[in-house]
């Protein structure tokens, strides 16, 4: 492997000054500030940890961005809660659904972004170089995770039961964390279809 193609300092800068006025916006007028608290958590606990590791082990370009718009989604679903966000609405409209699906889409990113991240650490580390394996493993990489946030939604919800609707965002559907591993997977496989060759350049794979 050769030198990754990572984003510049100016560019990083950029994104994290986006990324917190976006979080101040959603903040002001949150629909329910204990959800989003518990919406947002997960960008609280990432947004520093990219910050502090971007020059012992610098992300590519790519995956800075991802991160970024995955970020996004997390923070306008802290805003609203999930069963409330407008574009969820629009697209029930266009699509005649049933229902919001905007928290779908969450958990399609869910899958989407983290097998990117999956790929790069495990690619980069030379714990998997095959390409193969490295579809397989990060596609399970991300189904696990997928099933420990639902875990960890589980124990949330539990703990502040009188928020436990907004941030489960079931809306009534009995096989809501069946379908949000399956989106997350839907993620993982798209991203590794999709974005392969492009990451494997990024990276500064020999062969892409």
């Amino acid at each position: 492997m050769t030198s990754i193609h990572t984003a510049s300092r100016v560019e990083l800068i950029v994104l994290l000054c986006l990324m917190l006025v976006a979080m101040i916006w959603s903040y002001i007028g949150a629909h329910d500030p204990l959800t989003w608290w518990l919406e947002v958590i997960p960008v609280m606990i990432g947004l520093p940890l990219a910050w502090l590791t971007r020059s012992r082990f610098p992300l590519t370009r790519l995956l800075y961005w991802l991160l970024f718009v995955h970020a996004l989604i997390l923070i306008l679903g802290g805003h609203y809660t999930y069963a409330r966000v407008p574009l969820g609405f629009w697209l029930q409209d266009w699509f005649d659904l049933s229902r919001n699906h905007y928290d779908r889409l969450g958990h399609l990113a869910q899958g989407f972004i983290p097998a990117i991240l999956a790929r790069e650490i495990l690619f980069r580390n030379q714990v998997v170089t095959k390409k193969g394996w490295l579809f397989f493993l990060s596609v399970c990489v991300c189904l696990a995770f997928s099933a420990l946030y639902e875990l960890i939604e589980w124990w949330a919800a539990i703990a502040v039961s009188e928020a436990a609707d907004a941030f489960l965002g079931t809306q009534g559907d009995v096989w809501d964390t069946q379908w949000d591993m399956f989106m997350a997977l839907i993620g993982a496989v798209l991203a590794n279809l999709v974005l392969a060759r492009v990451h494997l350049a990024q990276m500064g794979a020999k062969k892409a």
